[in-house]
């Protein structure tokens, strides 16, 4: 069975660690690239958390350090509540060895693109930067792209509006690029993720698996339920980011809907806001596969059964 290609952009973040985490060692998988954005944490600590879990995964494969601020809005927004001052707070890590490749992460993405087959998918669990100027650096690296899969947006409420959710937000020129670009889009957005939430028994279950990414899963996620319960009131924190390489594992986890999406990037209060016109009102020409569900069970299998191939 041939490899799936991927390039898995983000910004780690204790969800997206878990994403690196199911990627990584998946032989159904070709992880070519990590390329890292600011998001969750300002660059140099998100690089830095990637390495981390690389070298704590024994995980040979290469980091691209990216863009440390959005194509236009002046501020970087972070998420230091929700994953702490180091984005990656809990685990406890040692002396770092792995170094990130001198290489942009925007020019890796258009050469690994460009010298394609066009053969790979771009999966996002952070805001879309990276992407967005990879595109209009090299546009013809777009109709090479095989399709985007992302984390990101709501057709519901947002996490850090009413309207918009966290990755989108932080970078919504960025997204609207990215929904913009005519290629095959697939967005996991908060009406499935929050469905996935990390209870304490999943906790205890993982934990029963004892290899070091059972336990690294473990303190990782006892540090975000926490902020997560503080923040939110979540019974469990929603694990958001893996939901999209589960996906590709199993595309039978998710129900999507192919609808249009577009995101919102002119309004004040709405700015960010992933509008999906899930009952086809408008009558626009439908851009974009919409997680509307997802099979829970399924999930919490390949996230236990990634965590035994790191014995």
């Amino acid at each position: 069975m041939e490899k799936q290609k991927i390039i898995l952009d983000c910004d780690p973040g204790h969800d997206d660690a878990i994403a690196i985490m199911l990627a990584g060692k998946n032989p159904a998988l070709d992880l070519l690239g990590i390329t890292v954005v600011a998001g969750n944490q300002t660059l140099d600590k998100t690089v830095k958390n990637t390495l981390n879990v690389c070298q704590y995964l024994n995980l040979d494969i290469p980091v691209y350090a990216g863009c440390g601020r959005p194509m236009i809005r002046h501020q970087q927004m972070v998420a230091s509540d929700i994953h702490g001052k180091t984005g990656l707070d809990g685990p406890t890590f040692g002396p770092l060895v792995k170094k990130a490749e001198k290489k942009h992460a925007v020019n890796f993405i258009i050469e690994t693109v460009m010298s394609s087959s066009d053969d790979i998918i771009i999966v996002t669990t952070g805001p879309m930067t990276n992407v967005a100027m990879a595109m209009r650096m090299e546009p013809k690296i777009v109709p090479k792209i095989k399709g985007f899969l992302f984390m990101g947006g709501s057709y519901s409420n947002g996490n850090v509006t009413p309207a918009a959710e966290f990755n989108i937000i932080t970078d919504g020129d960025a997204a609207f690029v990215v929904f913009d670009s005519g290629r095959p889009l697939t967005m996991v957005g908060l009406d499935v993720t929050r469905k996935v939430l990390c209870t304490p028994d999943v906790i205890d279950r993982m934990s029963k698996v004892e290899t070091p990414a059972a336990r690294l899963f473990v303190d990782l996620m006892n540090f975000f339920n926490k902020t997560q319960r503080e923040t939110f009131g979540w019974p469990g924190g929603p694990v958001h980011d893996p939901v999209t390489i589960a996906s590709l594992l199993n595309p039978a986890l998710l129900t999507t809907k192919f609808v249009h999406a577009e995101v919102d990037i002119r309004s004040i209060q709405s700015y960010g806001r992933t509008n999906c016109d899930l009952f086809h009102y408008q009558k626009l020409e439908p851009n974009c596969n919409v997680a509307v569900d997802i099979d829970v069970e399924r999930f919490w299998d390949l996230i236990e059964q990634a965590l035994y191939q790191y014995s």
